[in-house]
């Protein structure tokens, strides 16, 4: 049984457009999470994440507002399709605002996955982007 989508967001003090650049760019990518991240700027490109805890594919690709990835996690099981994760970025008048909405998880992940996004994700981004 599928998960329902998990959807938590957060403002970083930047722009949409130097968000959306960056979590494209393995060398940001991997600056704004402390870990290895591997990525290229375009559509059908292999991503790598944490150290290759995460892999998966870019989807789709929408400048400065949005990216689909499908998005795989080590501890997955076997049987378990990849997950489906969408990235939204939208400038508000503190910064920009970054959603994520991820799906398709393991049912047993749900929980583990959305305090992830805010403990591996979120946190550092703040550090890095609220400096």
């Amino acid at each position: 049984m599928k998960s329902e989508k998990i959807d938590v967001n957060d403002v970083m003090h930047c722009t949409a457009h130097t968000l959306y650049d960056a979590w494209l760019d393995s060398k940001e990518h991997s600056a704004f999470t402390g870990s290895t991240a591997q990525f290229q700027h375009q559509l059908g490109a292999p991503f790598m994440a944490w150290d290759g805890y995460i892999s998966g594919e870019i989807l789709e690709l929408e400048a400065d507002t949005r990216i689909l990835q499908s998005w795989r996690a080590t501890d997955f099981p076997e049987d378990a399709d990849d997950s489906l994760l969408e990235v939204v970025f939208e400038n508000v008048k503190q910064g920009c605002k970054i959603t994520i909405l991820h799906w398709n998880l393991p049912k047993s992940m749900v929980n583990t996955y959305t305090e992830g996004w805010k403990e591996y994700y979120f946190k550092p981004m703040k550090l890095y982007y609220n400096k």
